[in-house]
């Protein structure tokens, strides 16, 4: 129904900068807020940036003023730039979509995650 397709991960070293993208694909009416999230080895999924459909962004303190998250609506494509990356940024990055779906007789929202893409940075 809804898929998400990210890109963009990859090894870098530290200091560095990586740019992620997700795409949003499929049969819907909008999309609400969409958001960035990490999994570290043996740690919980957390969030990292999230924005809603009119551009207002919030972001985890661990990467506020080096993280930045903006979206095209045009395209349903939210993006991640990550700059002066460190070591402890590395994770499985996530992104997630709150699709608002038309079925016939009423709206819904519904969450949709991509399948996740790999950042490594080595120090």
């Amino acid at each position: 129904q809804v898929q998400l397709v990210e890109s963009g991960g990859g090894l870098v070293q530290a200091g560095g900068s990586l740019r992620l993208s997700c795409a949003a694909s499929g049969t819907f009416f909008s999309i609400n807020t969409m958001g960035w999230y990490r999994q570290a080895p043996g740690k919980q999924r957390e969030t990292v940036a999230t924005i809603t459909s009119d551009g207002n962004s919030n972001y985890a303190d661990s990467v506020k003023g080096r993280f930045s998250i903006s979206r095209d609506n045009a395209k349903n494509t939210v993006y991640l730039q990550m700059n002066s990356l460190k070591p402890d940024d590395t994770a499985v990055y996530y992104c997630n979509a709150a699709v608002r779906i038309w079925d016939s007789l009423y709206y819904y929202t519904r969450d949709f995650w991509g399948q996740g893409t790999q950042v490594t940075v080595s120090s």
